[in-house]
């Protein structure tokens, strides 16, 4: 047969079953590679039902059948590949809804949450403060309770209507604070979220009025914004001492960094120490003498790659069930997490050593143990040593993100500012992280190269 009719042939094969052409053309491998190409590009786009993006399997399709004529002449396979990758990333925009101009129309929200962000709050001015509140309901029920309130030091506060719906306008009455002195109202929801910033002076009696509108975004949180609420108004006024105090969310992010780096290390210790075992268990050039030795190095491989494969935060998550929130189930997770981790890169540190102690250790009758007390110990400890280092500075982020799971930390409190909508603790933890983060990578760094 010539090669003109085979081509034919395998290009009409390619017709019907997309890459058969070239399995009879016996390329085997790029045969598998080319149905598996088509193929999942046309279920992609059965699957998402975007009917726009036919074209790529069927273009695909196509080169398949153009492929088979005229290969082995032919080897350019880039073109379909770059096929089904305008269509998977053009059905990903789609499915993940991309909308960069969502940014610019939600100005007022992006407003609301990046100002505050601008302030961080960690450190505060020393200062003299007077604050009261009174509480108001919102949207207003059949018999809303009565919007005023006197405090212990005389503080005089009420609202009127008792009541309000979103949109409305309330006038605040206060009396019993400084005189001739700014004064800031704070709207705070049933969770304590801050909204609503307004300023006002009081007058030479220590009394003020200010009329305000209650916005949609001190309802934005409650999962039924019809349900009638107890909101709270808060009035604040500060005289400055002079100097600077650690503000509260200051203290809460110190204590937090704290247990951070206190999980990470534990984790880090502990897990390292557990995985050493695992890993000379691990390693191929320790075990593969026997079969016995075999079946536990494919066992010991398949434990960690199991265990490795399952996220921190999701042993986490089981972790806080099992004993609850705090700092304890997050170390639990990472440190099993990292028992895996290290478990395999310590095995293949012992599986790239030089065989040539090994080997000789053995000629002279030296049984596991004293092989790898003198030939595998003093080749491995260096690069122990740099990937636990290595491993701590993963573990310091990672610790940082199960506390959004109740692992504690700062990652604990990050997750309750940002449901507090308390942007300017959120934008000082931010900070926080960020230089943690780069102390720990330069000194982490530093130290792998002089254990190098």
């Amino acid at each position: 047969m010539t090669y003109k009719n085979k081509s034919i042939i395998a290009a009409l094969l390619s017709l019907i079953i997309p890459g058969a052409g070239q399995l009879y053309k016996r390329a085997y491998q790029r045969a598998g590679a080319l149905f598996l190409l088509t193929a999942s590009a046309v279920v992609t786009v059965l699957w998402y039902q975007h009917k726009e993006w036919w074209f790529a399997p069927i273009l695909i399709w196509l080169w398949v059948i153009l492929d088979a004529y005229l290969f082995p002449k032919n080897s350019l396979t880039v073109v379909p590949i770059l096929f089904w990758l305008v269509m998977a990333y053009g059905i990903g925009w789609q499915v993940t809804e991309m909308d960069p101009t969502a940014i610019f129309r939600n100005q007022e929200r992006a407003s609301i949450i990046l100002k505050p962000m601008l302030r961080p709050d960690f450190t505060r001015p020393r200062t003299e403060t007077l604050t009261s509140y009174v509480d108001i309901q919102v949207p207003c029920s059949p018999t809303p309770p009565l919007a005023e309130r006197t405090d212990a030091n005389g503080i005089k506060m009420s609202v009127s209507p008792n009541c309000a719906n979103l949109n409305e306008y309330v006038v605040l009455n206060v009396s019993g604070f400084w005189p001739d002195y700014p004064a800031t109202m704070e709207w705070h929801s049933p969770i304590g979220a801050k909204s609503i910033h307004e300023e006002f002076q009081t007058d030479a009696s220590g009394s003020g009025i200010l009329m305000f509108q209650v916005k949609p975004i001190v309802n934005i949180a409650a999962p039924d914004q019809t349900l009638p609420q107890m909101h709270r108004i808060v009035v604040i006024q500060s005289k400055p001492l002079g100097g600077i105090d650690i503000s509260e969310t200051g203290g809460h992010i110190l204590r937090g960094i704290y247990e951070t780096l206190s999980v990470a290390l534990l984790s880090t210790l502990i897990g390292g120490l557990l995985a050493i075992p695992f890993s000379f268990l691990a390693a191929r050039n320790l075990m593969g003498s026997n079969p016995f030795s075999r079946i536990i190095y494919v066992l010991t491989r398949t434990i960690l790659n199991i265990v490795r494969s399952v996220e921190s935060l999701i042993m986490a998550i089981i972790f806080v069930v099992i004993v609850g929130l705090g700092t304890f189930p997050g170390m639990l997770a990472i440190t099993l997490h990292t028992i895996a981790a290290l478990g395999k890169l310590y095995s293949e540190v012992i599986e790239g050593i030089d065989p040539g102690p090994i080997e000789a250790i053995r000629a002279t009758g030296a049984n596991w143990v004293q092989v790898v007390r003198y030939g595998v110990i003093p080749q491995i400890i260096p690069s122990f040593m740099a990937l636990t280092i290595y491993r701590w500075d993963i573990n310091v982020r990672s610790s940082t993100i199960i506390g959004f799971v109740g692992g504690g930390g700062i990652g604990f409190y990050l997750y309750q500012w940002i449901l507090l909508q308390d942007y300017r603790s959120v934008s000082a933890s931010f900070i926080s992280i960020a230089i943690v983060v780069m102390l720990l990578d330069f000194f982490s760094a530093r130290l792998r190269e002089q254990i190098r």
